[in-house]
């Protein structure tokens, strides 16, 4: 048991397009349809379900710099919340408390874009069935269905506005990660370097070259589910109320 809890990947390798990884893409997937197809009678029970997106999200991420401060593995340059999935996942907690309508312009681009490229092409290195396989998919999965939840459910469109605020707060964001992998030597953001694992950054050039490529692909990837997003009918039903 302390083996699915400690911190040698030996054991544990985690194998990108293997059968666990796969399953959880169908995860994602899945859910994302049956969010849709029962958005009726999710809204009745909507606090129940942004109470479980909230817990499941607070409880993991806390779970997760537990388990890395609990063995001096806790680090400033790479633990602080400063990663495109952290701040997805910060923002998500506060549009499930707030019902924001301005935050969620914000998080669902850099919510649905990033934390769908993070299942994809995961930078993972433990695998099934150790704990962090399943902190970080879960997270970045219940990222992407809180965005979802709201869109489909709550009816929170998407729009234009969102699209240009979103890709201001990344690029803000950016800057801020900029500043702290210069002081802590971090690599937030991928802005000091590639990761170590294959991902869509391997085709964009070297450094510093991809970091403006990944700048289009962001605005054609939030452009893309814009476009998307207004091809989806929903039809009309009743919102629920804050917690």
């Amino acid at each position: 048991m302390n083996e699915l809890f400690g911190h040698d990947f030996a054991p544990f390798p985690f194998e990108a397009f293997s059968l666990q990884h796969f399953t959880m893409i169908f995860v994602l997937i899945a859910g994302s349809i049956l969010i849709y197809k029962n958005r009726g009678i999710l809204i009745k029970y909507d606090r129940a379900i942004r109470f479980i997106l909230f817990t499941s999200l607070f409880v993991l991420e806390s779970m997760y710099h537990i388990w890395l401060f609990k063995d001096g593995y806790w680090e400033i340059s790479f633990t602080l919340p400063l990663q495109l999935c952290s701040i997805s996942l910060i923002l998500c907690l506060i549009l499930l408390i707030t019902k924001s309508a301005f935050v969620f312009q914000i998080v669902f681009f850099i919510g649905i874009t990033g934390a769908a490229m993070a299942v994809i092409t995961p930078e993972l290195y433990l695998g099934f069935p150790h704990f962090r396989f399943f902190q970080f998919f879960i997270t970045h999965i219940a990222i992407i269905w809180t965005c979802l939840y709201f869109f489909i459910v709550h009816q929170y469109i998407p729009n234009g506005k969102g699209l240009i605020k979103s890709f201001i707060f990344l690029n803000v964001s950016a800057c801020l990660a900029f500043v702290v992998n210069k002081v802590t030597g971090g690599n937030y953001m991928f802005l000091a370097s590639k990761p170590s694992n294959a991902s869509l950054l391997d085709y964009f050039g070297p450094f510093p070259f991809y970091i403006i490529a990944l700048e289009g692909a962001a605005l054609v990837f939030f452009f893309l589910v814009l476009v998307i997003c207004q091809k989806v009918k929903l039809g009309n039903i009743k919102g629920g109320d804050c917690f």
